[in-house]
């Protein structure tokens, strides 16, 4: 009797054993699961999290470059040069500037950016397309040198309609002169023997230089400088 009693105990605690095992088995799996869930989940949320990211990434470069073309546009909106440039036209499409309300007017040429500015003080207040003298390599600098000369200089008394050079086989319209008495001038593209307009010439302004050492404007420019420039008038030629 007590060999049977012990052997259904026997029997009972390994049931009892193999119950707990399975338990124990079934908490792992359980465990196991919950964490697999738990991997995806958080897999998941960082897959979400990430294309957030890209999504407010793409979101801010898009807005960037809306911004960038709304400054373009507004710049254009702003800029009142005439482009594409034509030398029968000024070179701005507002007014020109009444010198007569201008204080500390003075004229700035840059020779490399192929501009002249009309100044008040140090404030811009018309540009002008232009074509300066033809640039050279110096034989004893080195350094490559405009046909015009470079300066501070001033409005003087000579100015015409039009002139014709010669030697040059080439003339112009409404002239004045800057510097040495009617050698070195602002004028317009230059013109043929029979005065019409050189062309291939003329379609450089702005865009190169160009001339033998006068500063070439477009028609309209260089008739309203003829005309209104005063004799005195500060004339500064830079190679910039």
């Amino acid at each position: 009797m007590e060999k049977r009693s012990e052997s259904i105990k026997r029997r009972r605690q390994e049931k009892l054993a193999n119950i707990k095992f399975r338990k124990i088995d079934i908490l792992i799996l359980i465990m196991t699961l919950l964490g697999l869930f738990g991997y995806r989940h958080c897999m998941h949320v960082a897959d979400h999290h990430q294309i957030v990211i890209e999504q407010q990434a793409k979101a801010r470069a898009a807005k960037i470059a809306r911004k960038k073309v709304a400054a373009a546009k507004k710049r254009a909106a702003k800029s009142v040069m005439r482009t594409p440039i034509n030398w029968q036209e000024s070179s701005e499409k507002v007014p020109y500037p009444n010198l007569n309300n201008v204080k500390n007017f003075w004229i700035k040429v840059a020779l490399l950016k192929n501009r002249t500015y009309l100044m008040s003080g140090n404030k811009v207040i018309y540009t002008m397309y232009c074509s300066g003298g033809l640039f050279h390599k110096d034989p004893n600098t080195g350094k490559m040198v405009s046909d015009t000369p470079t300066g501070t200089y001033q409005i003087q008394p000579e100015r015409g309609q039009s002139f014709f050079n010669s030697s040059l086989n080439e003339g112009a319209n409404y002239w004045v002169s800057w510097k040495d008495n009617g050698v070195y001038l602002f004028h317009t593209v230059p013109t043929k023997k029979d005065g019409s307009y050189n062309v291939p010439e003329a379609e450089k302004l702005g865009k190169q230089p160009a001339s033998h050492g006068c500063i070439r404007l477009s028609v309209p420019d260089a008739k309203w400088m003829m005309q209104n420039l005063k004799v005195g008038t500060k004339v500064v030629v830079q190679n910039d």
